[in-house]
């Protein structure tokens, strides 16, 4: 759909929300569209690393249509919809979000659901829900605690104010802030990196760190060993090995 835009580049895909003229705001069509590209992404080998962003200057995503939010027969129909936060959840392979201006509310909690967060000079996060009525249900409330910590969360979550990009960047929330023009040449630049390495060995590095936030440290530690031993034990491992003692680039095939 032409809401939301899916293009390859080798082994890099990017999705873009294209809904500008309404701030990128997530409608039903929409979040089954990007459902559809994630297994699209899951299912390609070719794909290794995906980006997600925002079409135009002003927002990354709003976060969900609020006109279509009483389109919801029940509460009940509300809580099971299909979820946009969760279909980005579901990607194995590596994702990055490059968030140029608002990521308020579900968009927040998009970027929070990808792996590595890049900001624009303009961009400006928020948890607005509570100034609604209610509160985020993609994940906020942990991605925020295990990101940002407690306090700030807090903050967040219960004032519903934004924080601009270089207290995003202070806080943990993103790992860079560049200019706007610079935000995407960026985030392919580190998507090229994680292209280049071992695919496998990425998606088990995807796999390690969501453990190393939800599981004890050595049962986290425990279950990072057994990962590596099934990294280990593939042919890409096998050749990276082979290329160091050959002093030459290695060639990975996800095998």
């Amino acid at each position: 759909m032409e809401d939301v835009l899916f293009q390859r580049d080798g082994h890099v895909a990017t999705i873009t929300l294209n809904r500008p003229q309404k701030l990128n705001a997530v409608t039903p069509e929409m979040a089954a569209a990007l459902i559809g590209h994630v297994e699209t992404c899951n299912t390609d080998d070719v794909i290794r690393v995906v980006i997600l962003t925002g079409a135009g200057e002003k927002s990354f995503c709003a976060g969900s249509d609020i006109r279509e939010l009483d389109g919801y027969d029940t509460p009940w129909s509300f809580r099971t919809r299909p979820d946009y936060c969760d279909a980005i959840r579901r990607l194995t392979k590596p994702a990055i979000a490059a968030v140029n201006g608002y990521a308020f509310g579900g968009g927040l909690e998009l970027s929070l659901s990808c792996d590595i967060r890049l900001a624009s000079e303009n961009a400006r996060f928020a948890a607005p829900e509570i100034k609604l009525g209610w509160i985020g249900g993609g994940g906020m409330t942990a991605f925020l605690v295990n990101s940002i910590g407690p306090s700030n969360a807090a903050l967040m979550v219960m004032t519903g104010d934004p924080i601009d990009a270089a207290q995003a960047l202070r806080w943990g929330l993103v790992t860079d802030v560049v200019a706007p023009a610079d935000l995407l040449p960026r985030a392919r630049e580190i998507a090229a990196a994680i292209a280049a390495r071992a695919p496998i060995a990425a998606e088990t590095a995807k796999l390690n760190l969501r453990a190393a936030a939800s599981m004890p440290l050595e049962n986290a530690i425990q279950y990072e060993r057994d990962l590596q031993t099934i990294c280990f034990a593939t042919e890409d491992a096998a050749e990276g090995r082979a290329a160091f003692k050959e002093k030459r680039a290695p060639v990975f095939r996800k095998r």
